[in-house]
């Protein structure tokens, strides 16, 4: 739920009907949908003109309830029916698919529908961003590595500011051994969220991976008090505890 909030909050408002009244109720619709979601699956049912607009309302309810095959289901089918009638949205309805997809831990449906959102040729800017950084996670899920790195260095020029989009980059990075690179945007995803305890965590990981175990056990250790009892911490306690076995080498996180 937390990544797809996330992506949510970074990505631009989507503009809301052209016809007054409509764009009233989308609004409220989109209300209940963030503070009473179940009034906003029944407010979107009972809306028998909303269209796309009230299946994207019911999407982002869905969403807040953590039932993202239903959120996926409902963004996809206001993407089709904005395609019929020729709205640009239709590409930002597929890309909150794809993000729900890869909430509900199904990649392959989420490459597909981030693939049509991003073939729209109607996102830019940070849309365009958000998109193919959630196509990169995908990708990354689906064990291809390669075209993700691709998606995050076309992502890194739209949607700079994004400091999950440096961490993910600089995540790939270490994995594939390119310590350099994941030095280098560990630091750029500290300088734009530096309480953060994934990042914090992860720049203990890569001081590991390029065996500076003095700097690891200090990332790590700021991990904990930063944000003590989250669940970055715990991980990052495992990894001071693996640190003081001999020749007992701690796995990343993500990897284990």
């Amino acid at each position: 739920m937390i990544l797809f909030l996330l992506a949510q909050a970074a990505a631009p408002a989507l503009a809301p009907p052209a016809d007054p009244g409509l764009a009233a109720r989308y609004e409220k619709c989109l209300d209940l949908a963030t503070d009473a979601p179940d009034q906003a699956i029944a407010e979107a049912g009972a809306w028998s003109n909303g269209g796309y607009f009230a299946r994207q309302c019911r999407g982002m309810a869905y969403a807040n309830l953590e039932r993202w095959a239903a959120a996926a289901s409902e963004f996809t089918a206001a993407a089709q029916e904005a395609e019929v009638a020729r709205d640009a949205r239709a590409a930002r309805y597929w890309a909150q698919a794809g993000n729900a997809w890869i909430a509900g831990s199904e990649p392959a449906k989420a490459r597909a529908a981030l693939d049509a959102a991003l073939a729209s040729g109607a996102l830019d800017g940070l849309s365009l961003g958000e998109a193919r950084f959630d196509r990169a996670r995908a990708l990354v899920l689906l064990g291809d590595q390669k075209a993700a790195r691709l998606d995050i260095d076309a992502a890194l020029k739209t949607a700079s500011a994004d400091p999950l989009l440096w961490l993910a980059s600089a995540t790939l990075a270490r994995r594939t051994g390119d310590l350099v690179r994941a030095k280098a945007d560990a630091i750029e995803a500290y300088k734009r969220s530096s309480d953060d305890p994934a990042v914090l965590l992860e720049i203990g990981n890569i001081a590991y991976a390029a065996g500076d175990r003095a700097g690891a056990a200090s990332a790590w250790r700021e991990t904990i008090s930063r944000r003590p009892g989250s669940d970055q911490a715990r991980l990052a306690e495992e990894r001071l505890q693996a640190l003081g076995e001999a020749g007992d080498k701690p796995k990343p996180p993500e990897e284990r």
